[in-house]
């Protein structure tokens, strides 16, 4: 997934990026899909602060909407809370993206938060693919992910998430990074995760934790079992892509499949990780997997 504003890897605008002055602020968007006779509508759409999708599109046609998520101040500083929440109805579909990375500043004695909330109704779909995240050194930040989904459902989740500014010579040495993601269907859990890194512990080096990494990403997937065909495409992909350039693994376990890259590349990783998308999607959503323009800007 090709990134279109600050990348921590190549964009030396990051190099002495501060934190704006602004005040703690409290953002929320609840958006709402629904299927119309084939075509995907935007039915809900409300804010409160600065978190807003502009307009709904159609880069594919009628029947996937698709919706960029935009966070107006570029950064998150120490106190902020997003809440993000969207709901899609029987049979639509829809897909979330950002314009850009989102960048978690150094904490300033309070956590940043972030809570996201999805629910996917029967035989709907949902696409969560946000450009990369990236932490300052000494960010505070808690992650909450959670998706609920309903009958023959289908998700496709990912994010990377990238520790300091590799390109200023900035590691994470200090900090933490707490993440939580669940997924449930018909209220019952198929897929939980959580962890807690602190910057500077011995997680960072440990094979255990980042291997003396600096990023890490990951794209879950809920839906029919995927063929062993389909991945062993993924594995192909992905051999190609790194070019041994870090490590990557995917698992199938029943109906969820995850895939995972580690290394030192937030180029590497939205290539290999769009990769993954672009084979998993023809197969769990029979649509080929068309790229938004906005990740090409």
């Amino acid at each position: 997934m090709k990134r279109i504003a600050a990348d921590s890897d190549t964009d030396p605008s990051l190099k002495d990026a501060v934190p704006p002055a602004v005040d703690h602020c409290q953002a929320r968007l609840t958006l709402g899909f629904a299927d119309d006779n084939g075509t995907t509508r935007m039915i809900e759409r409300s804010h409160f602060g600065p978190l807003r999708v502009q307009k709904p599109l159609y880069p594919e046609g009628i029947q996937i909407c698709h919706a960029i998520v935009v966070h107006p101040p570029g950064g998150v500083v120490g106190g902020d809370e997003l809440a993000i929440a969207a709901r899609v109805g029987d049979n639509a579909h829809a897909l979330l993206t950002t314009p850009g990375a989102a960048k978690w500043y150094k904490a300033n004695g309070r956590y940043s938060k972030q809570n996201v909330r999805l629910e996917v109704e029967a035989d709907a779909s949902l696409e969560w693919l946000p450009q990369e995240a990236i932490f300052f050194n000494a960010a505070e930040v808690r992650l909450d992910h959670a998706v609920s989904l309903g009958i023959d459902a289908t998700y496709i989740g990912c994010e990377i998430l990238c520790f300091g500014r590799t390109a200023s010579g900035e590691s994470f040495n200090t900090g933490r990074i707490a993440q939580r993601t669940s997924i449930r269907r018909d209220g019952k859990l198929i897929w939980f995760e959580q962890g807690m890194l602190i910057g500077g512990s011995a997680a960072m080096q440990s094979p255990l934790g980042l291997a003396d990494k600096t990023v890490c990403a990951t794209l879950i997937a809920a839906g029919k079992p995927v063929s062993p065909a389909c991945i062993n495409a993924i594995r192909a992909d992905a051999a190609a892509t790194m070019a041994q350039l870090g490590s990557f693994g995917v698992t199938q376990l029943k109906s969820v499949l995850v895939a995972r890259y580690l290394g030192d590349s937030s180029e590497t990783a939205r290539q290999l990780m769009m990769r993954v998308w672009q084979n998993l999607r023809p197969e769990l959503m029979n649509r080929a997997a068309v790229v938004p323009r906005i990740w090409n800007t």
